[in-house]
């Protein structure tokens, strides 16, 4: 009387709607997040992969400094006059227009 009957569900649907949610989020990521990235990070290895004697350059650390010398893994940079220091490549940040440091 008080008590109502109690029925089991039915199985939920896993047809192609379902995971249209999942499948949104992650295109949603991939064009937000990943390929943004990605298209960063090549431009990087390229600006590396460029570089060449007389470029002028940040580190990571913000040393800014002119490439006296490339080798395969490091690059000597001129950061004052008669002052070199050898840096790894993948320490240079980003290259600056030529006669940056002469502004400076």
């Amino acid at each position: 009387m008080f008590i109502s009957n109690a029925y089991a569900a039915t199985a939920p649907a896993t047809d192609f709607t379902s995971f249209l949610p999942l499948i949104v989020i992650f295109l949603l990521f991939f064009f937000m997040i990943i390929r943004p990235q990605m298209k960063q990070a090549k431009e990087q290895r390229n600006m590396i992969a460029a570089l060449q004697k007389g470029d002028e350059v940040v580190t990571t650390g913000g040393i800014v400094g002119k490439v006296t010398k490339v080798t395969d893994a490091f690059v000597t940079l001129e950061i004052a006059t008669n002052t070199e220091i050898n840096v790894q490549k993948h320490a240079i940040q980003s290259a600056l227009p030529k006669g940056t440091i002469k502004s400076i």
